[in-house]
């Protein structure tokens, strides 16, 4: 009998909207590498949500015409339909057809309302988060990976959501998963290096 030593986190949750997805920290996936993904959606039909942790350098009005600047970064959403543009924000029914994910976090909504609120200056960086594209599975697709030990799921607030500020989220989501969180999030990227 083979024995090995198991230094993976529990992950006993099953996936559910509003939850995040940590990747297993060898993940060798140039879009999946390290990230955490905020589940919008999972049912029957599959699963989507957006990388957090993922940014491009680039203007918002450079991404999309006739966008009013914007202070915040821009987020590499996922492989999915990534020329279009989609966001998460704080500002509830002030964005009409809005689509809340977790108390206070909700997804899309008046596209052109959002505009007129940022070119008014009413907006700030904390207050709505874009995504180039977005990430998804197929019915079942999600849940055979977590089983695979590729994702660990867990629950984060509003504020790490709406956070574009931290280039460690990864690591300081992973070292609240218990002591083998702790040591997961200190692994090298490289297992080689170590």
């Amino acid at each position: 009998m083979t024995r090995y030593m198991d230094f993976l986190p529990r992950t006993d949750q099953s996936p559910t909207k509003g939850q995040v997805l940590l990747s297993e920290p060898f993940l060798n996936d140039p879009y999946f590498r390290r990230t955490v993904v905020f589940l919008c959606e999972h049912n029957e039909e599959g699963s989507f949500g957006f990388v957090l942790n993922n940014y491009i350098d680039v203007e918002l009005e450079k991404i999309m015409d006739n966008m009013p600047a914007f202070d915040g970064r821009i987020s590499i959403g996922g492989p999915v339909r990534n020329s279009n543009l989609y966001y998460l924000h704080t500002l509830g029914n002030a964005i009409e057809e809005s689509v809340e994910i977790i108390p206070g976090v909700y997804m899309g909504g008046n596209f052109e309302h959002l505009k007129e609120l940022l070119l008014a200056g009413k907006v700030s960086k904390n207050d709505v988060r874009f995504f180039v594209g977005y990430s998804g599975w197929s019915p079942a697709q999600l849940e055979e990976e977590i089983k695979l030990k590729s994702w660990f799921v867990t629950s984060v607030s509003k504020e790490i959501v709406m956070n574009s500020d931290n280039d460690d989220l990864w690591k300081s989501i992973m070292q609240t998963m218990g002591s083998k969180g702790k040591i997961v999030a200190n692994l090298p990227e490289d297992p080689s290096l170590n």
